[in-house]
């Protein structure tokens, strides 16, 4: 096992464009489903608007996530396909700003298959907070979008730099912890956010970050364990998005 896992790591390493793979193919799921939604909007309605709006029952067929579709008809692979779907044109444009912004760094601090795991776990979590919240509400709601991974960064950021000490990440620290308090005021002034989902995420950021070494892994033994993440990761990402054409093709028929 340790010699497949260690072959199979060269080979997709080769295959990954550098440096900064995870965070490239990332963006690039994000960007490639944001076109799909934009262009099956288009062919549902006839029409797109400036800001190349999502239709929403576009949105749901794609994999939003749905409290009453994860509720009552177990489709839990929403919980990861919403990561990489987009409501709108600003949408998309503002979390590939802060994920820009926060990504590149931790991934090379944690390593590429250390950081793909993390960004897919946080993503994941938030958004099951955020179904948390709907029952306990309940409310049927609906949520897309990458801002709770991306939160799930920012806690890393939180948690490193107050492992860290020192006068440059105390700095650092406290402009995260600003980060943090516009964001959710933002999130509770403005409608259609998903303040839950931050939180969700945010929280399980910190608390991975204070978990894993910041680092990469150091021996083969953490650098089997980082393959064997990022493995799972990958694997809830391909299945997930095999769930959502299977659920799109039956919705067409």
């Amino acid at each position: 096992m340790t010699f497949s896992l260690a072959a199979a790591s060269r080979g997709i390493a080769g295959l990954m464009p550098q440096p900064n793979p995870a965070t490239k193919i990332i963006l690039g799921l994000n960007f490639c489903m944001f076109l799909v939604s934009v262009v099956a909007t288009y062919a549902a309605t006839n029409h797109l608007s400036m800001m190349a709006s999502v239709n929403g029952q576009v949105l749901s067929r794609l994999g939003a996530r749905e409290t009453i579709s994860l509720l009552f008809h177990q489709e839990w692979w929403r919980m990861v396909t919403a990561i990489f779907l987009h409501a709108n044109l600003l949408h998309i444009v503002m979390n590939t700003w802060a994920f820009l912004d926060l990504g590149p760094p931790l991934e090379e601090l944690y390593g590429s298959a250390r950081y793909l795991f993390l960004y897919v776990a946080t993503g994941i979590i938030g958004y099951v907070f955020s179904t948390a919240v709907d029952i306990a509400l309940r409310r049927p709601g609906a949520s897309v979008g990458a801002s709770g991974a991306i939160m799930g960064l920012l806690g890393l950021y939180l948690a490193v730099s107050g492992r860290r000490g020192g006068a440059y990440f105390q700095s650092i620290r406290r402009q995260l912890l600003q980060w943090v308090v516009i964001i959710f005021a933002f999130g509770f002034l403005m409608g259609g956010i998903d303040n839950a989902a931050h939180l969700g995420g945010l929280a399980s950021g910190y608390l991975f970050g204070r978990t894993f070494a910041d680092r990469e892994p150091a021996d083969a033994k953490e650098r089997r364990r980082a393959i064997l993440l990022a493995l799972a990761a990958l694997l809830a990402v391909i299945s997930s998005f095999a769930e959502m054409i299977r659920h799109y093709a039956a919705n067409l028929s």
